[in-house]
């Protein structure tokens, strides 16, 4: 605390002798929500949407409680043209706004403030995302799409129908002809298919090309000659919080989580970070990505490009915030030094022959010089931090939409491109099974990956998605789920024995039907082959125990 508006107080210092400029701050309150409590009754809730609504309400009314006192006084500020431009954010507990120095060092006297930062603005869009202009070839797939065999999963039926994906950008060029006809719906209150957070609009239209980019890889259909997207029925919800020049801050970028999930999205695509971020920055991003993950929602996000600048972005730091947060799962490698968990499931870029892109961020990554003080880092005492990232996709030269024309495309590189590849096929499993969780949605996706490395790497991950074997895993699981929802009379249950056999083809569960659903609860959460054995016939197929 003391540090943190000591360093304040020297940036707020920075500006005497001049005209008395405006501070823009983030304060943090000191009470935060038990979220073990939280969890505990939001799992009560049958459906996602009504988990997302007790727990935003939750959250929305317990922030308001503990900042009621601070409203008075930062209202009455404002009465005076000492503050503007107030923001509470509720997924942090924390207020945004701007003001004078004298009212920044007045406040950090009170009991029920932790910190008091300044905010800055970061670069976030990558320069290696720049556009690369080619000729392009109509009437195909584009080839990422092919290599993660997301078109497979086309012909099984599911095409991410009815999922809400969010991406949080530079905005959209929603008059796209391959967007245009799957637009998330505001109504009259939001009639361009989201918000822009930068300008306090409702118009999200994209001004530098890296928005549109990474949607058309979402959910561009083809409509202009090349189908680019993974899930190419998904619905769209543009929310732009990157501004003209690629810059951002930490605060807009929670209002832009807070807003997406207020207004009913599924999951979210982040093709953006804020590089080296400071403690308490990334504090702020890692609360809200944890209240995101409380809410039920998933947010796939880049590691960044700073890979092959090492020596200006050294490990545990050369992943971006918000991608070097925790993943809403820990597999088995991660076991050895666990931790937090939060809504981010982040992604590395990799080229067409599956070698790790030399641009693509890597962990692993540290907490400890955070408030949180988890994932230690040290070599001395084997611990190994938190590995990033937790999967990769295709990253290099990939077809997608421009914002400039609205029949036409390019060529983009850069794990903003590999990102969206991910939330895409994230639509496609939720298209099959909308209830899934960020946890099963981000453990199927690491253990269907294609293995690149023997354990998970600082590099690539667990390994490149693989968009049907997800698929597949999810129809197994949703198929055996369904099995054991069947009474005992309609499956004779009590003649039918149960195999459950590992991926390495050991027997781990023997099993006769009538106790099969609770047998299974002790197994080690994995990937599993079912064997059902009634009646002298035999069936197999996958499950994932969760």
């Amino acid at each position: 605390m003391k540090k943190t508006i000591l360093t304040l107080v020297l940036f707020c210092c920075g500006f005497i002798g001049f005209a008395q400029e405006p501070v823009e701050v983030v304060v943090t309150m000191k009470a935060q929500y038990d979220r073990i409590q939280l969890c505990r009754q939001a799992d009560f809730y049958p459906t996602k949407a009504a988990r997302r609504d007790y727990v935003v309400n939750e959250l929305k009314a317990f922030t308001k409680a503990s900042q009621q006192d601070l409203m008075v006084t930062l209202n009455a500020l404002e009465q005076q043209g000492l503050v503007s431009s107030i923001h509470s954010l509720w997924s942090a507990n924390a207020v945004h706004f701007t003001t004078k120095e004298e009212v920044v060092l007045a406040l950090a006297e009170r009991p029920d403030i932790e910190s008091i930062s300044p905010v800055k603005q970061y670069l976030c869009i990558p320069e290696e995302g720049m556009k690369q202009e080619y000729q392009p070839l109509y009437d195909y797939i584009a080839p990422n799409i092919t290599k993660v065999q997301a078109n497979q999963v086309w012909e099984l039926g599911f095409t991410g129908q009815g999922v809400v994906i969010a991406i949080l950008d530079s905005g959209v060029n929603y008059n796209h002809m391959d967007l245009v006809d799957h637009l998330w719906d505001g109504g009259e209150e939001f009639p361009n298919h989201g918000y822009d957070i930068v300008n306090n609009d409702d118009d999200p239209m994209d001004d530098t090309g890296h928005g549109t980019h990474c949607a058309g890889t979402i959910c561009g259909d083809g409509t202009a000659g090349i189908i680019t997207g993974m899930a190419p029925d998904a619905t769209l919800m543009c929310v732009k919080c990157v501004d003209s020049n690629g810059y951002t801050t930490a605060p807009d970028l929670v209002r832009s989580m807070e807003w997406a999930v207020e207004h009913g999205c599924d999951a979210m695509s982040l093709s953006l970070g804020l590089a080296k971020a400071e403690p308490s920055v990334k504090e702020l991003l890692r609360h809200t990505c944890e209240s995101i993950l409380d809410v039920g929602i998933i947010a796939v996000t880049a590691v960044g490009n700073e890979g092959k600048y090492q020596h200006l972005y050294p490990i545990p730091n050369n992943v971006r915030t918000p991608g070097n947060c925790p993943p809403p799962y820990l597999d088995p490698d991660q076991m050895e030094n666990p931790g937090g968990l939060t809504c981010v499931l982040a992604v590395g870029a990799v080229n067409a022959n599956d070698t790790a892109a030399d641009f693509t961020s890597q962990g692993p990554v540290t907490w400890q010089d955070t408030e949180l003080l988890d994932y230690p880092l040290d070599t001395l005492t084997n611990e190994i931090g938190l590995i990033r990232p937790d999967v990769c996709a295709p990253g290099v030269d990939i077809w997608s939409l421009t914002y400039n024309h609205n029949n036409d495309y390019n060529i983009m590189s850069g794990t903003s491109q590999a990102t969206p590849c991910v939330a895409g096929i994230v639509a496609l499993l939720l298209s099959i099974n909308p209830d899934l969780s960020p946890a099963v949605i981000c453990q199927i996706l690491e253990e269907t990956s294609v293995k690149l490395t023997p354990t998970k790497s600082n590099l690539t991950g667990i390994g490149r998605v693989d968009a049907l074997a997800a698929a597949n895993a999810v129809l197994v699981w949703d198929a055996v789920n369904e099995a054991l929802d069947i009474n005992h009379e309609e499956t004779d249950a009590s003649d039918a024995f149960f195999q459950v056999i590992d991926m390495n083809g050991r027997i781990v569960l023997t099993q006769k039907g009538t106790n099969f659903s609770s047998a299974t609860k002790n197994l080690t959460p994995g990937l599993y082959v079912l064997r059902m054995i009634s009646n002298n016939q035999v069936k197999t197929q996958k499950i994932v125990i969760r």
